[in-house]
């Protein structure tokens, strides 16, 4: 059978109409991967050179996914020839090749954000700013904004509505710390995310020849989640695809979510301004979601003025209806949430694999996490401090990066004391002092002293000496060594491993550094073994790797059961079985800043659409009604965006104590789970309890009470172990046991007459 049999009408219309501008809309799990993929497969078959296609992803992870895929049809050496992968790491190429026309070193570092702001802070210290005033995230958003528009320094700072912006926000030296960050990062020989597609830019519009060559080379350009691409990568696009104009993008403009990062819903929305002649597919048919929730997702999505029209639907069973649970406060969501995830769970057919908590913002999931770790449900939170952000790793990548690139300040400076050589922050500030009066990198300066005098004892100065002989000899094997030997090499000869290993009495922190380098290098040694033949396996060639993953390429330990918890945007291309959209309240979803501007609200509806189009088979919506915001609680009210959902979807439920109206007024059921059930006063009072059944003279003779109420599922207090969940219940009568679990003692299995249980509300 061929692949081509495994598309709909729709998605092998797109897929054979191979030349010219085209578009393809795909709404959610509409199977656009499967269409970009075989489009490429289908264009190398019809005898187009793979060296002449271009494929940009959003991760190197979809990358790598699609060419194993591609290499099933046409063969796995023919496809490792396509030029596939992220917009950064497919540039950050071609500006190795041309460095040269930029005056960067072909092995110019590439800072991730925590080098930038490392940078910034500097900066910002020697020139006696207010560090308050002048955050480093917020100035380097300023910076990344006007890169991302391609606004240079000079440009910046010759721009009198962007000076008076900074003026009005009280931050009137961003231009000469943008100029400033600028020429640091270029004496650093390194670049940050931000200028790989600036400088980009500029080498297109400064060297017509290398526009010319790769226009010629790229005779195919596709691009997926379009509606992503800023101006920057919007630009390089079309610069690419004006000489055969064989460009296909594939996109959902309801999906557009990423504007805070710079992305521009305008890009997908006036493709066929900059193409008059495109031709326009639409992928409607959903496989992943049952039809009530691709239903519910439409009928918010439509409110929207701003979009393609289209009109999704799905084959698939009609469903369960949405659940909108509303509870008292964030505390009892996290509660009620966390009961119905053990309940599935525990019933044997669902693994903790198959449920998602999502949120607008990271400072939700507190109160899930408590409500998890007392039920010992195991969860993991995306979007936190990933491997390669941990000190003890950067720390050792701060070495493989000065190895190959000796002017790389930020790396320089983390490591020149590190293991301790008695190299101090005093002569450290005078070398960064004297490499600016200079106009030099830092390496310039401590690589040669009678060049650039510096006020510094000869101790300090040898010390430093001895240093540059030290990474100057790893430099010496970059080239001539592989990555796992070299990296070996530069653990043990800068004293790392046995820094992490010398320690006494170690704790299971210093235990975990250590085996986080251990780890590291594992990966590189798997690193050196599956480089293809004619692929470099030198450790410069792993640390562009290591620079260019991206959040989602991160190891997010898929095969370990646990329940998900993550910000919505973190979700996007995700899916799971059952979801739990969480918060969903007024200025918090949709956020308090996003009510200045329709278009600002309608990206809010759309990364709604987005959350309740991730669930596969079941979606819940919870929302409370009162909320503990800066200490304070706050009273909150209903999203608008629960009111926009056609009701003929949705099952609403609350409290049994205190029913009441829901928007709309609409009649709210009762709960399903009895965890949730208490008034007002339980909310913020400790729980009250009370016996399960009042006990008569016999029964307190024989210290025994009535069990008949007690049933799997409910919670119950022990004098000795506190509250607990009832997971099985075995025998009759006065034989009746129970199993209950105990956050803080495990399971534990009790017989009834003697336990003296009380039923917690």
């Amino acid at each position: 059978m061929s692949y081509l049999d495994e598309l709909n009408d729709s998605q092998l219309a797109a897929v054979k109409h191979t030349e010219g501008p085209t578009m393809v809309i795909a709404g959610a799990g509409s199977g656009k991967t499967r269409v970009l993929t075989y489009r490429i497969a289908y264009i190398m078959e019809k005898g187009v050179d793979p060296f002449q296609i271009m494929a940009l992803t959003f991760t190197n992870k979809a990358a790598r996914e699609m060419t194993e895929r591609i290499g099933k049809i046409v063969g796995a050496s023919e496809a490792k020839n396509i030029t596939m992968g992220t917009f950064h790491s497919v540039f950050s190429r071609i500006l190795r090749i041309n460095s040269d026309r930029l005056g960067y070193p072909s092995n110019f570092t590439i800072y991730d954000t925590q080098d930038s702001r490392s940078l910034l802070k500097s900066i910002i210290k020697e020139f006696n700013l207010d560090d308050k005033a002048y955050k480093p995230a917020n100035v380097l958003g300023r910076i990344s904004s006007a890169k991302n528009s391609l606004i240079s320094p000079e440009a910046y700072e010759a721009n009198e509505e962007i000076m008076l912006e900074d003026k009005l926000a009280k931050r009137p030296e961003l231009a000469r710390i943008y100029k400033t960050y600028a020429a640091r990062c270029f004496n650093a020989g390194a670049m940050d995310f931000d200028d790989l597609l600036y400088q980009t830019n500029i080498l297109f519009r400064d060297h017509p020849d290398v526009l010319s060559h790769y226009q010629q080379k790229f005779r195919y350009i596709l691009v997926d989640e379009y509606q992503d691409t800023n101006y920057a990568q919007y630009l390089i696009v079309k610069k690419l695809a004006a000489l055969y104009e064989n460009i296909c993008v594939v996109g959902d403009d309801a999906q557009s979510i990423y504007s805070f990062r710079g992305a521009n819903i305008q890009n997908i929305l006036n493709f066929k301004k900059d193409y008059p002649d495109f031709h326009l597919f639409k992928l409607e048919q959903n496989y992943r979601s049952t039809k009530n929730i691709v239903e519910a997702a439409n009928s918010v999505i439509a409110r929207n003025k701003d979009q393609i029209q289209k009109h999704v639907w799905t084959g698939n069973d009609e469903g369960q209806k949405i659940h909108v649970v509303r509870t008292l406060t964030d505390n009892e969501e996290g509660k009620v949430i966390s009961d119905r995830i053990f309940d599935k769970a525990k019933s044997g057919a669902l693994s903790y694999n198959d449920f998602a908590i999502l949120y607008r913002t990271n400072r939700q999931s507190r109160s899930f996490e408590e409500a998890l770790r007392k039920l010992n449900i195991p969860y993991k939170i995306y979007g936190g401090l990933s491997f390669y952000q941990r000190k003890e790793i950067k720390d050792i990548l701060a070495y493989f990066r000065l190895t190959a690139n000796h002017h790389d300040e930020e790396a320089l400076k983390r490591v020149i004391n590190y293991p301790k050589r008695g190299i101090g922050a005093t002569s450290l500030q005078k070398v960064i002092i004297a490499a600016s009066e200079y106009g030099v990198s830092l390496w310039d300066i401590i690589s040669d002293f009678n060049q650039h005098p510096v006020d510094i004892n000869s101790g300090t100065r040898n010390k430093m000496s001895a240093f540059v002989t030290m990474i100057e000899s790893f430099s010496a094997q970059l080239e001539k060594t592989d990555a796992y030997t070299l990296a070996q090499e530069i653990a043990k000869t800068s004293g790392i491993l046995k820094e992490l290993s010398s320690e006494k009495d170690k704790g299971p922190e210093e235990v975990e550094r250590y085996q986080n380098i251990e780890e590291l290098l594992s990966g590189i040694k798997e690193f050196t073994i599956n480089q293809a033949e004619g692929e470099s396996d030198s450790l410069a060639e792993f640390m562009l790797d290591v620079a260019l993953l991206t959040d989602a390429d991160e190891d997010k330990d898929e095969d370990r059961n646990h329940v998900t918890l993550m910000t919505i945007h973190s979700s996007k291309g995700l899916e799971f079985p059952h979801v739990f959209l969480v918060g969903l309240e007024e200025n918090l979803f949709p956020s308090q800043l996003s009510l200045n501007s329709r278009s600002e609200l309608e990206e809010e509806r759309r990364l709604f659409y987005v959350a309740i189009t991730r669930a596969e088979e079941t979606c819940t919506l919870s929302y409370a009604t009162s909320r503990f915001q800066w200490g304070n609680l706050i009273t909150s009210e209903p999203s608008r965006f629960i009111d926009e959902v056609d009701s003929s979807f949705l099952h609403f439920e609350t409290p049994k104590r205190g029913m009441g109206r829901s928007l709309s007024g609409k009649s709210y059921g009762s709960f399903e789970n009895p965890a949730a059930t208490g008034g007002l006063n339980n909310t913020f009072k400790s729980r009250s309890l009370k016996p399960i059944k009042k006990v008569t003279s016999s029964q307190a003779t024989n210290g025994q009470e009535d069990n008949s109420d007690l049933e799997v599922g409910m919670r119950v207090t022990h004098d000795k172990f506190g509250e607990g969940k009832i997971t099985k219940m075995e025998g009759t009568g006065a034989d009746t046991k129970a199993t209950i679990f105990f956050p803080r003692h495990g399971a534990k299995t009790v017989l009834l007459r003697f336990a003296k249980l009380k039923i917690a509300e």
